[in-house]
């Protein structure tokens, strides 16, 4: 039986890069065609490629004037508006590293980020939440406007692996971390246009997310652009239930979104009409087989699902050129290399459980964390960098994700995935949602417990029964809970660390 190896490598990056001017590299030629559309029932407000670059341009220009030098840090505190990709990529373009921060956070939380970005500039949109007291000036999200018709100011290229900007993790499984990505990141995205999105210059790619969420940063906005594609983003305030109506009006092709907003969709659709749309994409965590399965039915359309992380993107995907088959999330994106590694930190046979590891070589892996050398170091394994997922890898290479090796259970000395135990509950009539985790119920003694959301509390006695029919005896979950919701983070994934507690 062959390793869990997959080798391919992709095209070096140019010598000479700077993120923002490779995002818009197309906006002269394209100057006239819509590049964003923020979009509700009511109407659409429109930019195109031309007024893009001017705004990107001139806000580049304006945060140079506030004595600001190359390689110093923005800490961004926008909500969800156009401003937000407008100051990131000006930022990127001035030769500045952008730091986008979830608007949700509280003082105390802002205050703790901002003491490790140490910026030298807060650009604020009102009632969004600042450090107390603030390190460094801070700029009204408003004053943005007034930059974007500056003379436009020229873009500060360099070597590919310089910082580019600085991203969060969610903090779900532990504290955040600030992660630090090259310019050459942009152009490793290139591998998702065929790997993930079959993207096309004639693609109009609705994204779901705010404009504040990296995912809708970069799968909405940044590589569509990139492409020479129409990006549309709905306005906020756009309710889940009038999405079809949008991909339906505005000829949407191709619809992105995190597997809770299918679900909340679908809820309300059992049929979607929307005669342009090609597929759907889904990132974030596990798509659930049955909303997979609903959004077929409704759309006629497959849904296309992607596995990555804050510090290498996605890099495992089914695509419309290579589905993944039942059970997998997808294939190896053409351009990585990747590796299943057993706890020797070797490659596992084919077909066997262990953890997901990216090539050091990646360009689109992160430069590292922020000023954290050591908790860098150990996250590689040699040349490997280690994911923290639990997968197996196909004979044909395709990758099934079996959780996180933080969140994996175990019974009785066997490794269990909760995802194998979710889809396995998924099914009966009563529940709408459904998790499953190890929790502690006494001093040394630890149960598989499963948490759902439903009409009402249903009877042990019956979910034992479901379980026993589905799942080996030492996969059934001891305890069942029902629960209001479950505890998800500001991007909607399910927050496994708050389910134990």
């Amino acid at each position: 039986m062959s390793l869990s190896v997959v080798e391919s490598r992709f095209p070096p990056p140019p010598d000479a890069v700077n993120l923002a001017a490779y995002v818009l590299g197309r906006a002269e030629e394209l100057a006239d065609k819509t590049a964003l559309a923020v979009i509700s029932p009511q109407g659409a407000a429109r930019w195109h490629y031309g007024t893009l670059l001017q705004a990107v341009q001139g806000i580049a220009t304006g945060l140079r004037a506030q004595g600001l030098a190359p390689g110093d840090r923005v800490l961004m505190r926008l909500g969800n508006e156009v401003e937000f990709p407008l100051c990131f990529l000006g930022a990127i373009w001035a030769g500045l590293i952008p730091v986008p921060a979830s608007a949700a956070l509280t003082v105390p939380e802002i205050t703790r980020l901002a003491a490790e970005v140490k910026p030298s500039l807060i650009v604020a949109a009102p009632d969004i939440s600042l450090p107390a007291p603030a390190p460094c000036p801070v700029l009204p999200a408003l004053a943005l406007r007034e930059m974007e018709t500056e003379p436009p100011a020229t873009p500060e290229t360099g070597p590919p692996d310089r910082p580019a900007f600085i991203v969060y993790t969610s903090g779900t499984s532990g504290r955040p971390r600030g992660v630090v990505h090259a310019h050459r990141a942009v152009w490793a995205r290139r591998m998702m246009w065929e790997g993930w999105y079959g993207l096309r210059e004639d693609d109009r790619l609705l994204h779901a997310g705010a404009f504040n969420w990296t995912y809708t940063l970069g799968t909405g906005l940044l590589d569509p652009w990139a492409a020479g594609a129409t990006a549309l983003i709905p306005r906020e305030g756009v309710d889940t239930a009038q999405l079809p109506l949008l991909l339906k009006r505005f000829d949407a092709t191709i619809f992105a979104a995190a597997p809770g907003v299918y679900r909340r969709l679908l809820a309300h659709h059992a049929k979607i009409g929307a005669p342009r749309l090609r597929h759907g994409l889904s990132a974030g965590e596990k798509l659930p087989d049955r909303t997979r399965a609903a959004w077929e039915a409704a759309t006629g359309t497959r849904v296309h699902e992607a596995l990555g992380m804050s510090e290498c993107s996605t890099f495992v995907s089914g695509s419309p050129a290579r589905p993944a088959p039942p059970g997998a999330t997808g294939y190896p994106q053409a351009g990585r290399t990747l590796a299943v590694l057993g706890e020797a930190g070797r490659p596992v046979p084919r077909g066997q459980p262990g953890t997901l590891a990216v090539h050091a070589a990646d360009p689109g892996l992160m430069l590292g964390y922020l000023d954290a050398t050591e908790e860098t170091e150990a996250r590689f394994a040699g040349d490997w960098f280690l994911t923290g997922d639990t997968v197996t890898m196909a004979e044909d290479g395709a990758i099934a994700y079996l959780g996180r090796a933080d969140d994996m259970m175990n019974a009785g000395g066997v490794r269990v995935s909760p995802l194998e135990v979710e889809a396995a509950l998924a099914d009966h009539p009563g529940i709408d949602e459904i998790a499953c985790a190890e929790v502690e119920v006494k001093a040394d003694t630890t149960v598989i417990a499963a948490f759902y959301t439903g009409p009402a509390p249903l009877p042990q006695e019956a979910l034992a029964a479901f379980a026993a029919e589905r799942l080996a005896r030492y996969k059934q979950p001891r305890l069942y809970a029902h629960r209001e919701s479950l505890p998800k983070s500001g991007n909607g994934k399910l927050d496994r660390r708050a389910l134990r507690r």
